[in-house]
């Protein structure tokens, strides 16, 4: 926070002097940078995925629209537990990213917010998500969560990410966490449908991110994390995302077969041969020796998994 200068000026009746603050502006300026910072420790982004996948998955789960307010709570709830692993995720990997490129403008590296307070607001929300969801949806959903922020933070931020080319695989569960805690919401259990969902979501997960840890795995090399495009070949590399997309597509026409309509059965079943197709085609480029562009395959990850959780949706709803 800036200091705030201020001077005297005589007030309208012209009686008294009165303090003013000169620089005003600059302090509104500084309170939103720093509510900028609270928030960009949560990795709001990430949030986008939580959306994506749960509220499909409640509604597959309720045959229909659930109630709103369930919706809501479990957003709610959902998106402070995501955050709360993602503030804790900064505060633990502080050393790390303020040696990577894309991560040394991160709030802790930038030193807009002490690593005590990120500690305690990471904290803090972790214990409003838990409580909300026991609070409101059930013991099933809120055990979760928690398990969710614990694994994600204690079991792969500080353990795996660090050790093991497997990190992004075991990290994977976290991802498709959202989809159980989901379901667990609805129905206080967790069905079939339920693990199968989770399924393509964990399997995605690789095919997702390794093009993106392709692209910065000289910023992961500096920082000595030992993800897989950093200590294996691209043609490696490119095996596994081929793999994981066979395997991901085949989770999702998994769910087609127990008990789902075409209405997600068909266009889960066009946008998985596209998927699986773009994957061979980075792949081939490797095999080949020419110049590799994984952010294609990363983009394109996204509109796969929109798509087949918005024809769940659809599906829940006809």
């Amino acid at each position: 926070m800036s200091m705030i200068t201020e001077r005297p000026v005589s007030d309208p009746a012209g009686e008294s002097p009165v303090r003013s603050a000169e620089h005003s502006p600059a302090r509104s300026r500084d309170v939103r940078a720093v509510v900028a910072a609270y928030v960009s420790l949560t990795k709001p982004r990430i949030v986008e995925l939580l959306l994506v996948t749960t509220v499909p998955a409640m509604m597959l789960a309720h045959g229909g629209l659930p109630s709103l307010w369930l919706v809501a709570v479990v957003l709610v709830g959902g998106s402070l537990a995501a955050g709360a692993a993602s503030v804790l995720n900064c505060y633990i990997d502080r050393d790390i990213d303020q040696v990577m490129r894309r991560t040394k403008r991160r709030p802790l590296p930038a030193h807009t917010v002490t690593p005590r307070n990120a500690l305690i607001f990471g904290l803090v929300l972790a214990v409003v998500s838990v409580v909300l969801m026991a609070a409101f949806t059930n013991l099933l959903a809120a055990g979760l969560t928690l398990a969710a922020i614990v694994y994600y933070d204690l079991v792969y931020t500080l353990w795996l990410k660090r050790t093991t080319t497997a990190n992004t695989f075991w990290g994977g569960a976290c991802g498709a966490a959202p989809v159980l805690i989901g379901w667990a919401a609805v129905t206080g259990s967790l069905s079939p449908v339920a693990w199968g969902l989770f399924a393509v979501v964990f399997f995605w997960q690789m095919p997702h991110f390794y093009p993106l840890a392709m692209k910065y795995k000289d910023d992961y090399a500096r920082a000595g994390i030992p993800m897989l495009p950093v200590v294996a070949s691209v043609r490696r590399v490119n095996a596994e995302i081929v793999f994981f997309a066979w395997l991901t597509v085949l989770s999702s026409l998994a769910v087609w077969a127990l008990g789902l309509s075409p209405v997600y059965g068909v266009p889960t079943l066009v946008v998985g041969a596209i998927f699986i197709v773009e994957a061979h085609k980075l792949a081939g480029r490797a095999r080949r020796g020419e110049a590799v562009k994984p952010m294609r395959l990363f983009h394109w990850s996204t509109t796969y998994l929109t798509i087949v959780f918005a024809a769940a949706a659809l599906d829940a709803l006809l």
